[in-house]
């Protein structure tokens, strides 16, 4: 199969949500536990679809990153021999790009949940957030960082098996999905995938501007239901599992993206497909903070949505739920 065929009925689909620094570390965690527990490698997953930080997840699976290597790196440990030559031009994930001499004058660390927060206030609009975001002043970073890393590890362009990659254009709020048709450059796919509304300058891509797809859902999971996948596994960093209390300002956000969620997996649901999400625990909030870009605690993030992955996974109902990963 390739990125010209539609994915085959049937199979794995799986979604990468957004969620900065801190949400690929999770995704990290989330991916190799899948692996350890069920033996199923996300690199073979019928179609991958990322949205911000998930968008350079899912490239990094596409590419050949394993989830051991995908650990490695947000641990800051040495990677495989094979991990070392496929990240060969990628600098360490915990050494920052020149994030903190502009970032730090233009966002406070609970920005990105704070606009989501106010978003949630309109729950009748369709996409408050993505009109919103459209609304806001450029950001004063590029994303050069983003895309130049990109570059580094896709040269050879868009991959052969189906990589989803969602974006919003910021002039009319709508939901982009690149790679399912249109395949700009994959660097700057990628970027507008991740082009965080007034941190990042939007990027262009065929003459129009698009940023950040969260700003349309943090998951976009709804984009794979007419393919009639046996299931599909989302990792979500930006939603909250459980019912666990926890009082703190991101708390509207993550109820938010949380809804968001489950209306999508009940459209895939209603199509046949089953649905299985990871979301962060209350315990696992506390550990990722209220700054998604805070590259500081990477490792233990990572660990902790490991740790938490695998309880869960350890759960009686998990094997049934997640048999079509053993087909």
């Amino acid at each position: 199969m390739t990125q010209d065929d539609p994915p085959r009925p049937g199979g794995v689909g799986l979604v990468l949500g957004a969620g900065g620094s801190v949400g690929g570390a999770f995704h990290a965690g989330v991916l190799a536990a899948l692996e350890e527990a069920t033996g199923w490698d996300p690199r073979q997953a019928t179609v991958v679809v990322g949205t911000s930080a998930g968008s350079i997840t899912g490239t990094g699976l596409r590419v050949g990153l394993s989830t051991a290597d995908g650990m490695a790196r947000a641990e800051d440990r040495p990677l495989s021999p094979a991990g070392a030559r496929l990240m060969a031009g990628v600098g360490s994930r915990r050494a920052a790009p020149p994030l903190e001499a502009a970032g730090r004058r233009f966002r406070a660390p609970t920005d990105v949940a704070a606009t989501l927060a106010r978003a949630a206030a309109r729950p009748f609009a369709a996409r408050p957030l993505a009109l919103l975001a459209g609304l806001l002043p450029d950001g004063a970073m590029g994303t050069e960082v983003i895309s130049e890393g990109i570059a580094a590890v896709a040269d050879q362009g868009w991959p052969d098996d189906p990589l989803w990659i969602c974006a919003v254009r910021r002039r009319d709020g709508r939901r982009v999905v690149f790679g399912r048709g249109e395949r700009p450059p994959l660097p700057a796919a990628v970027a507008a995938s991740c082009a965080i509304p007034g941190f990042f300058r939007p990027v262009e891509v065929d003459g129009e501007a698009h940023i950040d797809g969260g700003a349309h859902s943090p998951t976009n999971a709804d984009v794979v239901r007419d393919l009639g996948l046996d299931l599909v596994v989302v990792s979500s960093p930006m939603s909250l599992g459980g019912r666990g209390l926890r009082l703190a300002v991101d708390q509207p956000a993550r109820r938010w993206a949380r809804s968001l969620l489950a209306a999508e997996a009940a459209k895939l649901r209603r199509r046949g497909t089953a649905v299985v999400a990871f979301q962060p625990t209350a315990d696992d909030v506390a550990v990722m903070g209220g700054d998604a870009l805070d590259r500081s605690r990477l490792g233990p993030i990572a660990r902790r949505a490991r740790e938490s992955t695998l309880r869960r996974l350890a759960c009686p109902d998990m094997a049934e739920r997640l048999a079509a990963l053993r087909t």
